[in-house]
């Protein structure tokens, strides 16, 4: 019997959330998972129904969710189910909602120099079987600062600053791009990367994608 797979897709079109949840959707294909593609937050309503996933795809950036749409999501999670997604469509998706980002483990606050700033993605070597056998490798995209929860795993990470800022009196610092955690008995996978589908089609992205979903899936 096939794994199940929700991805919702919406919110702010820049990020391409349909192209980008084609992407997804391939992968996962792929992968054998049956999946459902919603267009709507309401496909987070029924608790029961989510439980019965192996994994929740969001691709929505900003918008709002209520209180009866998160709810169910985060008890899911809780409960089992993983959660995975990249850039803002996981976590710049609901701003004014904590709840999502304790979960997330993460939250977008700037990108200096905005899209087409060229940067290097350091991975960590041994970290995971996530980044096995991945170099470092460039990108030139938005480079993502992020407030992020001390607890997560690290993966890979960026130097800041690339693009000049009031950010650089600070000095330079090392900001994830990919991390692992987990929400009760669910995992929890982020990648910062993913502006675009073109992004998120990169054969770097699309690898740490497929293992991301993977390892977050339902064991």
């Amino acid at each position: 019997m096939p794994r199940k797979a929700l991805i919702v897709q919406g919110g702010w079109e820049g990020h391409e959330p349909k192209q980008v949840s084609e992407v997804f959707n391939t992968i996962l294909t792929e992968e054998g998972f049956s999946v459902e593609v919603s267009d709507t937050l309401d496909a987070f309503l029924d608790e029961e129904k989510l439980k019965e996933l192996d994994l929740i795809v969001p691709s929505w950036t900003m918008g709002s969710i209520t209180n009866e749409q998160v709810k169910p999501v985060l008890k899911a999670v809780e409960s089992g189910v993983g959660i995975a997604g990249l850039h803002g469509g996981m976590c710049d998706s609901f701003r004014e909602n904590v709840d999502w980002q304790f979960m997330t483990g993460g939250q977008w606050v700037a990108h200096p120099g905005n899209d087409g700033v060229e940067y290097i993605v350091n991975v960590k070597k041994g970290s995971s079987p996530i980044t096995e056998g991945i170099a470092d490798f460039t990108v030139k995209s938005e480079q993502y600062y992020l407030h992020v929860d001390p607890v997560v795993d690290v993966l890979a990470t960026t130097r800041f600053p690339t693009a000049d800022g009031p950010h650089a009196a600070n000095g330079p610092v090392d900001m994830p791009v990919v991390w692992t955690k987990y929400w009760g008995q669910g995992r929890v996978f982020y990648c910062s990367l993913g502006h675009v589908a073109d992004i998120v089609a990169m054969p770097q992205t699309s690898l740490l994608m497929r293992r991301g979903f993977l390892w977050a899936a339902r064991q």
